[in-house]
């Protein structure tokens, strides 16, 4: 790209689209890090790289062994809470909560942020979710959590020292003080936190003292970052960290979400990772406007690899993107089976199932197109669009025939199904965001139909997106589309997702 083609381009915000909440970021360098939540979903914490704060690439995630995460009869939207992303004395120190039987605090550490990373450093002693590293000058290691308290810690061996303090917990009578990170910026460490909780009166306030156990003294202007009570496009503006830029200028990365549709407003790609510049006035931050679309930098632009529309599973491990529903056991799932084909076994009955096998990865556009060839012969299984357990949409094809299902809370339904010839076939869904026509009309439609033999894709069922969202099935996650087994064995020869054009 030119100096001129750059000056001229406007680069798309979200810079992380999807289910990707709960950012933190990083700088070594000239390069980012950022680590985002995942829920009951295995492997944990995708972690992504950038040059320009603009394009990330997935590069790993963070928790891939069994040993390292634990989801066993955790709910949806349990599990991994979260996470802090810190450099200090040349390694990378990651903290998250594992809000599952058996989780809590946990410690892991890396030489390299694409892994591997290390077995968990458990932390009994500390409570509660949201925990967040700093080191002072002489080095002493503080843990700050939501609520908002700290205590000292020992990051080698998970041990606290030293009585656990209250700090500051932000504008009185707001809810839910969580998500804290501490800074030394200048002559004052800050104390960011967001509250009001994670939906509509989610905002990022500021407070700042002369140590990291304060007094802190709250920003005049808190809160420094909300979108409660506008029409803003972009909502739940909140869960913040700051970054530096090696020319000085500073950066935030926030969770905020896309509601579409009437009233109240659907979000269905969950809470996704934004980007906005900041401003120093008088010793506090001052968050620049939050746009859809974010203009050219003045620093050279790197973008990463493009993703190819289409996964043929010529691999012997699967891409990083790929997740699945609390663990992953390599009897259920392989790609070494047959050459070039996902192998899928069944263990659970229905997507309706905890133990489901199911291999997905994130919606990230609120326009696209998702398909995939497969070859149901020895077992049932098929394509799906998944919220939890009970929200979710499926396109299901047995030896001879295909299926639309839908379980929308206690309902459960065949929407419609057809013959089909025996052999491998291609079932697909569309995905297109639905201009509002009155205050009750959906965020989207998703359609779910087989393609022929020649190519043309035959609708077999229109389905009402506002189903698929998180202000219908509660919750903290966003749409997963992927591929699943319910009897027997199946197999997928490749899998497309391509985003469209609105």
């Amino acid at each position: 790209m030119s100096d001129t083609q750059q000056k001229d381009a406007a680069f798309p915000n979200p810079v992380i689209p999807g289910f990707h909440p709960d950012p933190s970021i990083c700088r070594v360098g000239d390069d980012y890090y950022v680590i985002c939540s995942s829920f009951e979903y295995f492997p944990g914490i995708p972690v992504f790289h950038s040059r320009d704060l603009l394009h990330w690439t997935q590069i790993g995630n963070a928790l891939d062994r069994p040993n390292q995460l634990r989801l066993t009869n955790t709910p949806s939207s349990g599990g991994i809470y979260a996470p802090t992303l810190r450099h200090h004395d040349g390694r990378f120190w990651l903290i998250v909560t594992n809000c599952s039987e058996g989780g809590g605090n946990m410690l892991f550490t890396a030489t390299d942020p694409a892994g591997p990373w290390s077995d968990p450093i458990h932390l009994p002693d500390v409570p509660g979710i949201d925990p967040d590293l700093v080191w002072d000058e002489d080095g002493t290691c503080w843990c700050t959590i939501a609520g908002v308290s700290q205590v000292r810690i020992d990051p080698y061996t998970g041990q606290t020292s030293g009585p656990r303090r209250q700090l500051w917990s932000g504008a009185p009578g707001a809810k839910a003080p969580e998500a804290p990170h501490l800074y030394r910026i200048g002559d004052h460490w800050y104390l960011l936190i967001a509250e009001g909780g994670t939906e509509r009166c989610h905002g990022v306030s500021i407070a700042r003292g002369h140590t990291p156990t304060g007094p802190f003294e709250p920003c005049p202007d808190n809160p420094i970052l909300t979108h409660r009570g506008t029409d803003h496009p972009i909502q739940n503006t909140g869960h913040a960290d700051l970054v530096q830029r090696p020319d000085g200028s500073w950066w935030m990365v926030f969770l905020g979400v896309r509601p579409g549709g009437g009233s109240p407003g659907w979000h269905v790609l969950g809470r996704e990772t934004f980007l906005a510049p900041v401003e120093w006035v008088d010793g506090w931050p001052v968050v620049g406007e939050v746009t859809s679309e974010l203009p050219a930098p003045s620093w050279p632009l790197v973008p990463g690899p493009v993703e190819a529309v289409r996964d043929d599973f010529d691999l012997s491990e699967l891409r990083p993107q790929w997740i699945s529903v609390r663990d992953r056991p390599a009897q259920h799932c392989t790609t070494k089976e047959r050459s070039g084909w996902l192998t899928l076994r069944a263990r659970g009955g229905s997507l309706d199932e905890p133990d489901v096998v199911f291999v997905g990865r994130r919606q990230q556009h609120l326009t696209c197109e998702v398909r995939t060839r497969v070859d149901p012969a020895e077992g049932r299984g098929g394509l799906a669009v998944r919220l939890d357990e009970e929200h979710h949409y499926e396109i299901e094809a047995s030896e001879g025939e295909v299926r639309v299902l839908s379980r929308i809370g206690p309902l459960r339904s065949v929407v419609e199904s057809r013959s089909v010839p025996a052999g491998p076939v291609v079932l697909g869904v569309r995905v297109r965001a639905t201009p509002p026509r009155d205050a009750r009309t959906g965020p989207d439609t998703l359609t779910l139909g087989v393609e022929e033999p020649g190519g043309t894709f035959t609708e077999l069922a229109d389905l009402d997106g506002r189903y698929l969202s998180t202000e219908v099935a509660g919750g903290f996650t966003g749409r997963v589309i992927g591929m699943y087994a319910t009897t027997g064995t199946v197999h997928f020869d490749w899998f497309d997702y391509e985003p469209l054009t609105p």
